[in-house]
C-alpha cells in the first residue's frame, strides 16, 4: 500500500480546523501526517499533541517546502486565507482536501483553478452529502420514474442568527451543490436580497463574519434555471429557524416529492404522492436509505465510512482521484459552480434583473451597488 504524505494546515481562533478536515486521516490507512500549520502557538500544539504530529510550524507555506505533503488538508472555517493557501499548496504540487465554502469571489475561484491545472494536482470540496449513498438511491429513484418529472427544487438555509447573506454564503454552498447533482449546471439567476423587507443598498453593506468579506441581507429570496430543465428556488431569512430544521433541498415531482437534508447519511423521504399533499389522498412519507425506500440502512455506524461524518469518504475518493489521474467526485469545479450561484444572487441583486451564468462580473458585486431610487 502506498503512503501518501499529509499536511495539514489550521487557523486556531481564526477558522481553526473546519469539521475534522483534520482528525480525518486517522481513518485512512494510506496515510501518514507529516507536518502541521497554524500561526496560533497555542493552537499548534494542542492540535499537533492530539494527532501526534512532531513536524510543527507556524508559517504553513515552510511546512509545504519542508515537508513535501503529497496532500494537504486546507481546514479552516473561515474564507480569507482559502485561495493563497490553495495556491501554495498547488505551486508545491500537493493536493487539496478544502473546507466550504470554496473562496470569497470568483476571480479567487479562476485563481484556484488556473494553480491546479497549471500544477497537475487536485482539490476536493467538504461537501459531504455529495459523497453519500443515499445520493445515488436517489438517482436511482428518479431515473426509475419513482416522482415522475423533476419539475422543482427548493433549498433552504439553516435560518438561524446567520439567516439571509450569511447563511447563503456559509450553508448555501451545501444545498447548491445539492442542486446541481439533480439539476446540472445553473444557467441564469434571479434574486433579491433585503434588510428589514427592503432592498439593501450600499449602506446595508458590512464586513462578514468568517473571513467572508462584504456582506449584507437579512432575507434571500432567489430563482435559477436549471440545465436539466427544471427550476431550483433558494430561500433564508434571519432567525425563521424550524426545529427541526428545513435545512437542505426538495425535489418536487409530477407524480411525488423527495426531501434531502446534509451529511454523509442525511435524512430523506420520499412521497409518492402527485398532488403533494398526503393527507389528502392517504399516500404518507416513506424513509430512504441507501438500500432503498422503506429498508435498513447497510452502511453502520461501526463502519469507518459512517463514523459521524463523509470526510473519509471524500479522501478516499480524492486519493483514488490521483491515482487514478481523474477529477473527485467533489471537485474544484463543482466547488467553483456552487460558489457563482452563491455570487450570482448578489449579481441579480445588484443589476435588479436576471443574470446569466457563468457571470461576467467576478468580483463581489455588494461592492459596486447602486444607490437605491
Amino acid at each position: 500500500m502506498k503512503k501518501y504524505r499529509i499536511g495539514i494546515i489550521g487557523r486556531s481562533g481564526r477558522g481553526d480546523y473546519g469539521h475534522g478536515l483534520d482528525e480525518v486521516w486517522r481513518n485512512v490507512p494510506e496515510a501518514e501526517l507529516v507536518g502541521i500549520a497554524d500561526e496560533n502557538p497555542a493552537g499548534l500544539k494542542a492540535r499537533a499533541d492530539r494527532l501526534g504530529i512532531k513536524a510543527r510550524y507556524g508559517d504553513y507555506r515552510k511546512m509545504l517546502a519542508k515537508e513535501t505533503p503529497d496532500i494537504v488538508s486546507v481546514a479552516p472555517r473561515w474564507l480569507d486565507c482559502h485561495h493563497d493557501m490553495v495556491l501554495a499548496c498547488a505551486e508545491h504540487g500537493a493536493s487539496v482536501f478544502l473546507e466550504k465554502p470554496m473562496c470569497r469571489t470568483l476571480a479567487e475561484a479562476d485563481s484556484m483553478v488556473r494553480a491546479c491545472e497549471e500544477k497537475h494536482v487536485k482539490l476536493a470540496i467538504a461537501h459531504q452529502t455529495r459523497y453519500s449513498p443515499r445520493i445515488k438511491t436517489v438517482q436511482e429513484l428518479i431515473k426509475n420514474g419513482k416522482i415522475g418529472r423533476l419539475l422543482e427544487l427548493r433549498g433552504r438555509g439553516k435560518e438561524d442568527h446567520r439567516g439571509g447573506g450569511e447563511d447563503l454564503w456559509v450553508l448555501g454552498t451545501h444545498v447548491f451543490d445539492l442542486m446541481r447533482i439533480f439539476g446540472g449546471e445553473a444557467r441564469s439567476c434571479f434574486a433579491k436580497v433585503t434588510q428589514g423587507g427592503r432592498p439593501v443598498g450600499p449602506g446595508d453593506v458590512e464586513e462578514g463574519n468568517e473571513g467572508i468579506g462584504p456582506l449584507a441581507g437579512d432575507g434571500i429570496e432567489a430563482s435559477f434555471e436549471m440545465a436539466a430543465g427544471c427550476t431550483a428556488f433558494f430561500s433564508s431569512h434571519r432567525n425563521m429557524a424550524a426545529r427541526p430544521s428545513r435545512f437542505g433541498l426538495t425535489l418536487l415531482g409530477s407524480k411525488g416529492v423527495i426531501t434531502i437534508h446534509t451529511g454523509y447519511l442525511p435524512d430523506v423521504h420520499i412521497l409518492e404522492d402527485p398532488s403533494w399533499e398526503p393527507g389528502r389522498t392517504g399516500s404518507g412519507w416513506k424513509p430512504v436509505t441507501s438500500a432503498g425506500i422503506n429498508k435498513a440502512e447497510p452502511l453502520k455506524n461501526t463502519d469507518r465510512l459512517a463514523r459521524g461524518n463523509g470526510n473519509v469518504a471524500i479522501v478516499t475518493d480524492l486519493i483514488e482521484s490521483i491515482e487514478k489521474d481523474r477529477q473527485p467526485l467533489g471537485s474544484i469545479y463543482h466547488a467553483r459552480g456552487a460558489t457563482e450561484m452563491i455570487a450570482a444572487v448578489f449579481e441579480s441583486h445588484r443589476l435588479r434583473g436576471p443574470v446569466t451564468l457563468p457571470l461576467k462580473n467576478r468580483a463581489n458585486p455588494l461592492l459596486s451597488l447602486p444607490k437605491r431610487s
